[in-house]
């Protein structure tokens, strides 16, 4: 899990600034105010407060939405909202907590929340959630709030999303397939066979794709799964793993013999689909999201294509694996200076009431989703009008049951439906998740996760092109700890050492 960098705006420099716009004569008013701090009775017939939330960018009007308006109407709470920018979103940010703006609440990015606590700029929310957070506490795992916990406060409510779901697929040419008697390979050999086969028959591009040197569908036979491992209660990194020269030497095996793209260090993602859908290669890794425009496009250039996705390929002991995309998107935060803290609490844990939340992700039944076979079912096209943009108003989620919500949006179309589906099943049992999924924001993986990255990514091209030999992965690992990896390393690992205690 590669979390981003923070911005350039130092977090010292922010702190100065919070520190600057607390020294008013609101501080009082508008400062903590803990329900241990507050002495007062609340009186239930006082209207609720207007609040305003600060989101992330979208392209939509968020005051415009049916979930928008829904919200203000199950809660009784009015609620305004803005977003943050497209472009320059962390500058921004700062600037507005710098001037102090006066939001309720935040839904905020990692770098962006744990950039913001550490400059005393959220409040801690512990006390907050203990009194007035019943569903909050209720629908929301341990293991989830563990990972919103800075130095042991919590300044932010972890919104977790689908569940554990595994996207890609290697999308294959069936029609291909079945002209020339192939069957889906099992073992990496029998892959590398398909490959050479299509390359020799067909004289298409047998495995499109581009940039990344890591094709998920064939690392996982080397062992290579997420980007960090735990073995024995230690938590690696996948560079440090033997096996990746194993895999590296494979790729450029591949390449060497023109069995995978020629301009693989150069595609694009449209490129590769491009490749795939014109009939100029065979295979590619893509994810379900895409299959029904995927099958269009090669539908328009060949009506009697087909496209399957292959099952998992076994390693060498046998066994298969997928990568699974789990853990913490956002983190709903109150500015300290927030005013009628209690009262936001109070509105956040209200979202999460089970028929407040049914019907801000799904809608109602009859008008927006129907039920068939036990499963959510949306009714088009008033599901998407009313909810296609539903999910930027989340705050947290009904761990056990927004999965099973969510699922209504991959029923849209029968193509997405079925590649959705293979791809489960084909991942069924053999799904492995990062240890890191719900880790809290690390400073020391999010300063350096970026560039490390990008340094094993264009090494590993170099590798896989020949324009470096793989004998000089050592020194690229010694490097790649040098600047930065061992210290990501090392946090990584207290991290997890703390998180089982």
């Amino acid at each position: 899990m590669l979390k981003k960098t923070l911005s350039a705006v130092s977090v010292a420099t922010l702190a100065l600034a919070v520190a600057a716009c607390g020294n008013g004569g609101d501080t009082k008013k508008s400062g903590s105010q803990a329900p241990a701090d507050t002495g007062k009775q609340v009186d239930a017939n006082k209207p609720k407060p207007e609040l305003k939330a600060l989101m992330q960018y979208g392209r939509f009007d968020p005051n415009a939405e049916f979930t928008a308006k829904f919200l203000n109407e199950k809660t009784g709470y009015k609620v305004t909202y803005d977003m943050l920018p497209v472009e320059n979103a962390d500058e921004k940010l700062n600037l507005l907590m710098a001037n102090k703006e006066p939001y309720s609440f935040m839904i905020l990015g990692a770098s962006q929340y744990a950039k913001l606590a550490a400059a005393g700029a959220l409040e801690p929310i512990d006390d907050l959630v203990k009194q007035y957070g019943t569903n909050l506490k209720s629908v929301i795992s341990e293991k989830s709030w563990n990972g919103a916990k800075l130095n042991g406060k919590t300044y932010g409510i972890p919104q977790t999303g689908s569940g554990v779901v595994v996207n890609l697929g290697l999308f294959v040419r069936q029609d291909w397939m079945d002209e020339l008697g192939l069957k889906n390979p099992t073992t990496r050999d029998e892959f590398y066979n398909v490959l050479k086969t299509i390359k020799e028959k067909k004289n298409v591009i047998p495995l499109t794709g581009g940039k990344s040197p890591m094709v998920e569908q064939i690392a996982t036979t080397f062992g290579l799964t997420t980007s960090w491992t735990e073995t024995n209660g230690k938590i690696t990194h996948m560079v440090e793993s033997p096996a990746m020269k194993d895999y590296l030497t494979f790729m450029k095996k591949l390449y060497d013999e023109k069995l995978i793209d020629a301009e693989w260090s150069i595609n694009q993602g449209n490129k590769v689909i491009e490749n795939f859908t014109s009939g100029k290669a065979a295979m590619m890794a893509n994810g379900y999201y895409n299959a029904p425009s995927i099958s269009s496009a090669l539908l328009k250039n060949f009506p009697n294509g087909k496209i399957s996705i292959l099952p998992l390929i076994k390693d060498n002991n046998g066994k298969t694996a997928a990568v699974g995309t789990a853990g913490i998107s956002y983190y709903a935060a109150i500015p300290k200076w927030a005013e009628n803290k209690e009262e936001i609490i109070k509105y956040l844990d209200l979202k999460l009431d089970k028929e407040i939340h049914k019907g801000a992700t799904i809608g109602q039944e009859g008008v927006h989703h129907k039920v068939e076979n036990g499963n959510y079912v949306p009714i088009l096209p008033k599901f998407n009008d009313d909810l296609n943009n539903g999910s930027g108003f989340l705050t947290g989620v009904d761990e056990k049951n927004y999965p099973i919500y969510w699922q209504a949006r991959v029923r849209k179309d029968p193509i997405l439906t079925d590649a959705y589906n293979k791809i489960q099943e084909n991942a069924k049992g053999s799904t492995i998740v990062d240890p890191l999924a719900f880790a809290p924001p690390i400073d020391a993986v999010a300063k350096n996760a970026i560039k490390l990255n990008k340094l094993m990514e264009d090494t590993f091209i170099k590798y896989l092109t020949g324009a470096e030999p793989i004998s000089n992965y050592d020194k690229f690992l010694a490097a790649w700890k040098a600047d930065g990896g061992d210290e990501m390393i090392k946090a990584a690992n207290e991290w997890y050492a703390s998180s089982k205690k």
